[in-house]
């Protein structure tokens, strides 16, 4: 059985066998006691004061590519169109998904509000972190142009230099004084002490393009694996870059199951119709991410052992999408491996060349019953269950007890 999240209906789930398409699944007595410590946990979420709120963590600092980008990407290359942004913030905000983020809801969890991206120029806080993620990202710095490649220039190694630029300004203003009460410099909110530096947790969620893109440009799967030691060498590389600056504590995302992305179902090429599982996931993509994703985690482990007070946690991010996507009516889901906001129909419905925002292709109705919201992205409702496995622990290696360093607020 793989990662127990949040079931729609508990006692349900626990007193009774579900039926599948792939044959009976069955649920154990350990899923049954963690399903329901979790609606406990979140009941008890939901009766907090949400305007009060103590927290080791004064701040997020995030890199990455769209799976965290709030609203970098378009803020450099605007605009992004509708129906993204319909279902929370009803509007295009920049953000891959028609509503709120993983990121969001951890930094709803977490009593902070939702992080403004660097590169933005009009209304930004940062008193509370910034977002470096940007759309199309790489780790390794693409060797081509944005028009040619399709890919950011703000790979992992600018959005390092992107905050160190940004530490050294916040300890500038602070040490000349040219800072108001309000924490305001120039109408923009930055932290109210360079010491938040240190009380924050510094995310890393990048990775997926550099795999995609290497696929792409050769036609192949094959030596796509001989990337992966310099891809989680440079993540590893700015760990301990953040370290020296004073970072204490890091959540690095492992990759999802692309094998299972509506979007690469369609367009990455297969070797055979033996080349999907039970579930409908190409099996030799999912080879290739569960060989990445160990490489990451032995290395993070590695890099633990060397580094002084430092919690450096491995987030398997990888089991929670892949639960969805095996399991998805356990989850309140009708559709796992269909995209919402496409175009075609069938079992899919994505074109990879008319996409989600195009004036041909359309949003369903219902975006809370789909995992999966432009073929390669998630919607609101799926990155939710993500954030809660996330706030409760359970997707920590090695377990981190995030909730008694926090008062965790409810996410809604």
């Amino acid at each position: 059985m793989a990662l127990p999240l949040l079931p729609l209906s508990v006692e349900e789930l626990c007193q009774s066998e579900k039926i599948s398409k792939m044959g009976t699944l069955k649920v154990s007595n350990s899923l049954c006691r963690f399903s329901k410590i979790l609606v406990i946990c979140m009941v008890a979420f939901s009766l907090v004061d949400s305007s009060y709120c103590v927290c080791e963590f004064e701040a997020i600092f995030n890199f990455g590519d769209s799976n965290s980008d709030t609203g970098g990407f378009h803020t450099a290359f605007p605009a992004q169109p509708g129906p993204y942004g319909m279902t929370y913030f009803k509007k295009p905000v920049g953000r891959a998904s028609d509503g709120r983020l993983i990121l969001d809801f951890l930094a709803e969890g977490l009593g902070l509000a939702h992080l403004s991206p660097y590169l933005e120029s009009i209304g930004s806080d940062y008193s509370h972190g910034a977002n470096f993620a940007s759309s199309a990202s790489t780790v390794i710095p693409p060797i081509a142009s944005f028009f040619l490649s399709g890919l950011s220039p703000f790979s992992l190694s600018i959005q390092l230099s992107q905050i160190k630029q940004f530490k050294a300004r916040v300890d500038e203003l602070h040490q000349t004084g040219t800072i108001s009460s309000s924490g305001r410099s120039s109408g923009t909110k930055i932290p109210s002490s360079p010491d938040i530096f240190k009380k924050a947790i510094y995310m890393f969620y990048i990775g997926q393009n550099d795999l995609t893109s290497k696929i792409a440009a050769t036609g192949s799967i094959d030596g796509v694996r001989d990337s992966f030691p310099q891809i989680v060498s440079q993540i590893n590389d700015a760990i301990k870059e953040l370290y020296a600056l004073g970072a204490r504590t890091f959540m690095v995302f492992n990759l999802g199951p692309v094998g299972c992305y509506p979007g690469y179902l369609v367009e990455l090429p297969h070797a055979s119709s033996f080349d999907f599982d039970e579930f409908g996931c190409m099996i030799s993509y999912q080879n290739v991410v569960n060989y990445y994703n160990k490489l990451l985690k032995w290395t993070l482990s590695q890099t633990r052992e060397r580094l002084a007070d430092v919690s450096l946690i491995h987030v398997d991010t990888h089991s929670a999408l892949l639960e969805l996507f095996h399991h998805p009516t356990l989850y309140g889901f009708k559709y796992a491996t269909k995209t919402c906001c496409g175009y075609g129909g069938g079992d899919h419905n994505f074109h990879p060349k008319i996409l989600c925002g195009n004036v041909l292709a359309s949003a369903c109705a219902e975006p809370q019953e789909y995992v999966s919201w432009d073929g390669i992205h998630f919607t609101e409702a799926a990155n939710k269950i993500v954030a809660h496995a996330i706030l409760n622990g359970s997707l920590f290696d090695p377990p981190f007890p995030l909730h008694e360093r926090c008062d965790l607020q409810p996410i809604g």
